[in-house]
């Protein structure tokens, strides 16, 4: 079994075919097929500084966020704490092939091109459509309500809405009445 050591996210990592490994976040959806271009090693053949012509895919799995790594800072005898925590994003991906001499990545991608532009080419037919039934709309318009009706149903609501009811007025105490 052949195995190939790659270098992605500044971190570097032994891979073989269909290993699962998590890596730093990569601007990919899930299913999309992913190349590391910089393989420092292949089998037994060591690159000075990368093997040319080699190339290693992968299929992304998922993306998502490592558990929370908490940074807890204190400073003695001040009465000083912080903590903070933070989470790293985390890309899994599947690794499909180890190729070398220049070669190109397997059918795999080209499918996944494929099924996206036949999603492309669907949608604009669908936006097609929509102005039509629109268009149908158009004339079963109402004819708008008269202004003074509503102009004057509105001041009759604001004025009962606006004078709050008259209270009694408060009864005063007496002095004599206290003692």
């Amino acid at each position: 079994m052949t195995f190939a050591v790659i270098k992605t996210g500044g971190k570097q990592y032994k891979v073989a075919a269909n290993d699962v490994i998590k890596i730093e976040k990569l601007e990919a959806e899930a299913g999309d097929i992913v190349t590391f271009d910089q393989v420092l090693m292949v089998g037994d053949t060591i690159g000075a500084p990368l093997v040319e012509g080699a190339l290693v895919a992968a299929e992304l799995v998922e993306t998502k966020k490592q558990k929370t790594v908490i940074i807890f800072k204190k400073r003695r005898r001040h009465n000083s704490r912080r903590r903070n925590g933070h989470r790293q994003l985390l890309t899994t991906v599947r690794i499909t092939e180890i190729l070398t001499g220049g070669a190109k990545p397997t059918i795999k991608a080209a499918a996944k091109a494929e099924k996206t532009e036949a999603v492309a080419e669907k949608a604009p037919a669908k936006k097609a459509a929509v102005p039509k039934a629109e268009a149908t709309e158009a004339p079963a318009k109402k004819a708008p309500a008269k202004k003074a009706e509503t102009k004057a149903a509105a001041k009759t609501e604001d004025t009962a809405a606006e004078k709050p009811a008259k209270k009694a007025p408060a009864k005063k105490a007496d002095k004599a009445d206290k003692e």
